[in-house]
């Protein structure tokens, strides 16, 4: 099952994430609340994913799990500039 996940997280983690939400209480107990999980899901789901995974209740997220974070981040900076970029010559041939 554990593969299964992270193949579902590599190409959909926004799906991950909804998987995570409606059966672990994964999210709830690494965001107080509904509103920053709910803008990282539609803003930075790949950071989101990674900080939800990393997040320990004892100790918070360590150097390897902020590591992990920042990859994420650059991942989702990587989505939305490729978007940006193929929207663009796309439109310019137009």
């Amino acid at each position: 099952m554990g593969c299964l996940f992270a193949l579902i997280a590599a190409l959909t983690p926004r799906f991950a994430l909804f998987i995570l939400w409606i059966w672990t209480n994964l999210i709830d107990r690494a965001f107080n609340g509904w509103v920053l999980p709910l803008l990282g899901f539609l803003i930075l789901p790949y950071a989101t994913l990674f900080y939800v995974l990393a997040y320990n209740p004892v100790s918070g997220v360590n150097f390897w799990g902020w590591l992990f974070v920042v990859i994420g981040g650059f991942m989702d900076l990587a989505h939305w500039s490729g978007g940006y970029a193929t929207g663009r010559r796309r439109y310019a041939t137009a």
